[in-house]
């Protein structure tokens, strides 16, 4: 079921996160606003069910490379952008098909030219899957310092009329530096994959496979996203558990020996439900979505930086942590603050 490194050769270096910055549009959404156009949800209904109270979203001028360009200044306020050697950016709602949009990032940053840059297609496990990517390259001597960012504007897949899918996800874009360390310690990456579920969370329209069959009862377009949600919360109970087990066995480690636990912030009643089932303390367990919605790939980074702007997570902490979503993907790793 998981695809592990741990069978692999060790690596020669190992990587440390030494920046993390995020940005959220001006726009929001609270759920009082969500109330007026649907009268048949209370706001307090909706917080109670998802654990938001306001989202923010990207204006139609705003695309993931406007939110990426953003939240990477922020970094380069204290970090020397010319240090940086290559770009990974994960996106689900690029500007255009081609180019890549971490290219033209690397020119909207002022950055060097002799650098990497690419962009990498995954949702909710995306930031997991971009420090898998990352420890690859300065393992292979590719790459020093990675700017690694996650960048999603879902909303703007996101039918007016889809109450249930405006009251969960946000825009937002998080930028993280990734560099070698040799003094890190190795710590594996659990990754799986499930591509029979990819129907249940999905935009199906806008790219080249439009062959499909419309159901004339649906008043949704197939430009919209549509979310299967049931299906998602199976997917994610099924499976999660067995990824944090897994994640820490082929990292040599027990829960006790973990100070943080932090997954994708989907919503809190799946992150509630998870905890329990997965037996973590709730004093360990981190829930930070009440004023950012679910914002995708971005989820992750921003639970890290408000954790560290708030003092939750100390030097030398230890934290496992876990996305899953679309896909259907998921992964999990630790990671030394």
């Amino acid at each position: 079921m998981f695809f592990n490194f741990a069978k692999k050769k060790k690596f020669i270096y190992m990587i440390k996160v030494s920046k993390i910055e995020y940005y959220l549009p001006k726009n929001v959404l609270t759920n009082e606003d969500l109330e007026k156009e649907f009268p048949e949800w209370s706001s307090d209904r909706i917080h109670e069910k998802v654990g938001i109270r306001q989202r923010h979203i990207s204006s139609d001028n705003e695309t993931v490379l406007e939110l990426a360009v953003k939240s990477s200044e922020k970094i380069f306020e204290n970090y020397d952008r010319n240090k940086v050697d290559f770009i990974l950016f994960c996106t689900q709602s690029p500007d255009y098909f081609l180019p890549t949009t971490a290219c033209i990032l690397q020119d909207r940053l002022g950055l060097r030219r002799n650098i990497g840059a690419m962009d990498f297609n995954l949702g909710c496990s995306g930031f997991v899957y971009g420090l898998a990517f990352a420890k690859g390259l300065i393992a292979a001597g590719i790459a020093k310092s990675i700017l690694l960012i996650t960048s999603e504007t879902y909303t703007k897949h996101i039918n007016p009329k889809d109450k249930a899918n405006r009251s969960i996800f946000g825009d937002a874009s998080a930028s993280v530096i990734v560099e070698k360390d040799e003094n890190a310690k190795d710590y594996q990456f659990c990754l799986g994959t499930d591509g029979s579920g990819a129907e249940n969370l999905i935009v199906k329209k806008g790219a080249f496979k439009t062959d499909f069959q419309l159901n004339p009862e649906n008043e949704f377009h197939p430009e919209n996203l549509y979310m299967n949600g049931p299906e998602i919360f199976n997917f994610t109970i099924e499976n999660i558990p067995g990824l944090v087990k897994e994640t820490l066995e082929t990292n040599g480690l027990t829960m006790d020996d973990i100070d943080h636990f932090v997954f994708h912030q989907a919503n809190s009643f799946m992150l509630n439900y998870l905890r329990k089932k997965t037996k973590i303390p709730a004093e360990k367990f981190y829930i930070d979505m009440e004023n950012t919605g679910n914002t995708v790939s971005a989820t992750i980074p921003i639970a890290l930086k408000n954790m560290m702007d708030k003092g939750i997570i100390k030097k030398g902490d230890k934290v496992l942590m876990a996305g899953f979503g679309v896909g259907y993907s998921w992964g999990a790793t630790v990671l030394d603050i």
